[in-house]
């Protein structure tokens, strides 16, 4: 023991639990070097290595293709991992929030624009996955700002169909195994285009509505600005005579009492000169009197 104190030896100063998640203090202390960037990188360090094997001796190969497909079935696992790890043990970084879906992409834009470049699969196809899954990265960063997608039980079956069917297609397949795999593949195209039209219906959804709460608490912002002392008599607006505010009015020199005993507030027409409106309290034995206008400081200093 040196008797130092934790963060001064490097340490984060918390103490892990036997079996439990790490803290937030251990999160905010959190490595790059994580298990779940870690598994990051090695799906990234697998693209280049894919695609050599790949598109080995010519890439027509059924040993190079097996092997290929073993890179791209660890890619596939690592996917499934990293992100739960980094969700279970608040192993959350910034470097994964980039990375982990730029390693998605890589992995599979490289094993369909290969397959395409060596015409066992349509361009189409390949045209329509990476329009998709480009179109959809893109609007995240759109709507980031008032709200994060989850992930649908829909884009986890796409996830899977389109691993599926582009690792069925790696391998070298003949026969009846290869014309399977190609409704396979259509199965991954249709959940493809499905999910996705999913995807930008519920980003414009969540952006109108961010924008829309946004737009509240700016007018709630303005009138706290104006009025503070009725903010909260301006921002509840009644909709009966029982909910009318009873903070007391103003009322001009000379007026009248408040409301006599017995007499029930109302409201008054605005007043013809400058438009203002009659508060409630001022009302006095049947005979109102300009208050006040809530909301208007200039009012509120008569």
């Amino acid at each position: 023991m040196t008797g130092a104190p934790a963060s001064a030896t490097g340490g984060s100063g918390a103490t892990p639990v036997r079996g439990g998640k790490l803290g937030t203090a251990a999160v905010n202390q959190a490595s790059l070097w994580n298990i779940a960037n870690i598994l990051t990188m090695i799906r990234l360090l697998l693209v280049p290595g894919f695609v050599m094997l790949l598109l080995a001796d010519g890439g027509y190969d059924p040993a190079w293709r097996s092997f290929a497909w073993a890179a791209f079935a660890v890619a596939m696992i690592t996917d499934l991992f990293d992100g739960h790890l980094a969700r279970t043990y608040n192993l959350v970084t910034d470097f994964g929030k980039i990375a982990d879906p730029i390693a998605d992409k890589a992995i599979m834009g490289a094993a369909l624009i290969c397959l395409s470049w060596l015409d066992d699969l349509p361009w189409w196809i390949t045209g329509v996955v990476l329009f998709r899954e480009l179109g959809i990265t893109l609007m995240r960063f759109w709507v980031i700002r008032h709200a994060v997608i989850p992930a649908s039980r829909g884009g986890k079956m796409k996830t899977l169909a389109q691993g599926t069917a582009v690792g069925m297609y790696v391998l070298a397949l003949t026969g009846p195994l290869a014309t399977f795999r190609f409704w396979v593949m259509m199965v991954a195209v249709v959940l493809t285009v499905v999910t996705g039209l999913d995807y930008v219906r519920q980003a414009v959804v969540a952006r109108r509505k961010g924008l829309a709460a946004e737009r509240v608490a700016a007018l709630e912002a303005a009138v706290l600005a104006l009025d503070p002392e009725h903010a909260e008599t301006v921002a509840v607006a009644p909709t009966t005579a029982s909910k009318v505010s009873t903070a007391p009015a103003v009322a001009p020199t000379g007026a009248a009492p408040a409301v006599a005993s017995g007499a029930s507030p109302a409201i008054a027409p605005a007043a013809a000169a400058g438009g203002a409106s009659v508060d409630a309290a001022a009302v006095a034995g049947g005979e109102t009197h300009p208050g006040a206008v809530v909301g208007d400081p200039a009012e509120a200093e008569r």
